[in-house]
């Protein structure tokens, strides 16, 4: 039998089989090996037209397939055709990756559905499986989105909460950290160091902060206080900056713009990179005692404005634990030369512990904790283990929630339960898999186990912030598991940070959707208050 008929007859039952659901949690993959090129969601309401692959230019090969293989008979809306919707939310024969892709590998014995694998490849399967995915997100749409969620009223599983807006006018508020008396640290991606005090936002942003460059990813980031900042006063920021003596080109070397057209003419944007630094503000609010506790090497910084990074938390020791994102090369997250794409460990000032798990390891940095990692935006400890949790977004697809031990290679670069061009495994040896990964994407950032009493039925659950997803969800974790999800907002902007504050209430940041994903936009802060 020929190619094209195995694939009409196993088409025609592929939805009674696989059916979908939109935002799905993966557990921890089997070794498999995914497509190495990433499907567009194409337009709202249906499948890229072959070799269109819904812009940019280049044709979308997961939707020519989709459309040879499964069109036809299931159509490409969630209504179906002869056969029904592979886009509908219904399952039959298992939900996960691994069940779809077994079964369009498999078939279904002693029914119509045939097996695909010497009609397809595995990579082929696996785009299959995460073009489905992507595709019946995009047909949902979006939630409608509610500009002013002041006093909405929110009736989750299990807690009824109201949101309350703590302060407006903000620009992209990224991180959020509180002072013991009570003020509210907010930085704003812009370069600016907000305060609330007594529950107003004061005017002026703190004075004399570093230049940022913001652009992107780029700009003014994460916020923690010292442990004992009673004792010691200590604030710390990271944000991004031009290298250092950076001169730009002059305007006329830039080369013109097609004519008729916008083009992509002018100069490239200057290297960047994060930066990791302490101070103190005064009581002006000013910035003062500035001390930088990482900078990178000039040859480390690059024009690239994507995957800085970056979250702060310390530990029970006194040790500070930072982020940083791979500036969107990958072999910098496998390599121990270089400190992209790691989870640093240092002590209160810089300095490097003696027991970091690299310190002994010729050629390596020795405040690497863990490796192999794409955009890692969130941290929080396990209050139950002890163990530190991070988020991490993906590339299309495979964001990521993990725990991390020290020393540990987390596989960006090699592996991924995302799509990318150069990656064709979904799990080696020596390399860890995710708790649960997201396929769509949700864009994780700011991560918080909750441990305090406001909220009794969400005791030790973790809360994760959403950029992509526009949203709140909670994680119920057990036996270094999650066990189960919510959603328990997606209709009120990006959300950067989410934290638990000293009156036992979460807050989080809240930003205005834009017409980009980077777009720089108005945003607030905004508490949830039991009912």
């Amino acid at each position: 039998m020929t190619f094209t008929r195995i694939a009409t007859a196993a088409a025609i039952v592929l939805g009674t089989v696989l059916g979908l659901q939109g935002f799905v949690a993966q557990g921890p993959p089997a070794p498999q090996t995914p497509p190495p090129v990433a499907p567009p969601a194409g337009e709202r309401g249906a499948v890229p037209e072959p070799g269109r692959g819904g812009g940019r230019g280049r044709g979308n090969p997961t939707a020519t397939l989709f459309t040879e293989i499964c069109a036809g008979c299931h159509g490409t809306t969630v209504t179906g055709g002869r056969a029904p919707s592979l886009f509908d939310d219904q399952w039959l024969r298992g939900g996960d990756d691994d069940s779809i892709a077994r079964n369009i590998e498999n078939g279904i014995p002693a029914t119509e559905m045939l097996p695909f694998k010497t009609a397809l490849t595995e990579q082929q399967i696996w785009q299959l499986v995460a073009y489905i995915r992507t595709q019946a997100a995009t047909l949902k749409g979006r939630p409608e989105y509610v500009p002013d969620p002041d006093n909405e009223v929110i009736k989750s599983e299990k807690q009824t909460f109201k949101i309350e807006i703590v302060t407006r006018n903000l620009e992209t508020p990224w991180g959020l950290a509180f002072l013991p008396d009570g003020r509210l640290l907010i930085t704003e991606r812009p370069g600016r160091l907000r305060i609330v005090e007594k529950g107003k936002l004061l005017t002026e942003g703190v004075k004399g902060l570093p230049k940022v460059w913001e652009k992107q990813d780029g700009g003014m980031l994460d916020v923690e206080v010292h442990p004992q900042y009673a004792h010691s006063g200590w604030i710390y920021l990271s944000y991004s900056e031009t290298v250092p003596g950076y001169t730009a080109p002059p305007a006329e070397a830039a080369p013109a713009p097609p004519e008729g057209g916008r083009g992509r003419g002018g100069p490239p944007d200057p290297p960047s990179m994060t930066v990791i630094m302490r101070g103190k503000i005064t009581t002006n609010n000013e910035w003062t005692e500035q001390q930088v506790l990482f900078r990178a090497a000039p040859d480390v910084y690059s024009s690239t404005n994507a995957h800085y990074g970056s979250r702060f938390i310390f530990d029970r020791q006194g040790h500070l634990f930072y982020s940083l994102g791979e500036k969107n090369v990958m072999a910098h997250a496998q390599d121990l030369s270089s400190p992209l794409g790691k989870i640093h460990r240092i002590n209160d000032d810089g300095s490097v512990p003696e027991d970091n798990p690299f310190v002994k390891t010729p050629g390596a940095l020795p405040t690497i904790w863990s490796y192999g990692h794409r955009n890692p935006q969130g941290l929080s400890w396990d209050p139950v283990t002890g163990k530190l949790w991070e988020s991490e977004h993906g590339p299309q697809g495979g964001d990521e929630i993990n725990i991390i031990e020290p020393g540990r290679n987390y596989g960006w670069g090699v592996i991924t339960n995302g799509i990318q061009p150069g990656i064709t495994k979904r799990a080696q040896e020596g390399m860890e898999p995710p708790i649960v990964y997201y396929t769509p994407s949700i864009g994780p950032s700011g991560i918080v186990f909750y441990t305090g009493t406001r909220y009794p039925g969400w005791k030790n659950n973790l809360f994760v912030s959403g950029l992509v997803g526009q949203q709140l969800r909670r994680l119920e974790v057990g036996g270094g598991s999650v066990t189960h999800q919510e959603v328990l907002f997606n209709r009120f902007g990006r959300v950067h940070d989410v934290i638990q504050g000293p009156d036992g209430y979460l807050y989080v940041t809240l930003q205005l959707p834009g017409q980009s994903m980077s777009a720089s936009t108005p945003g607030m802060v905004a508490r949830l208050i039991p009912q």
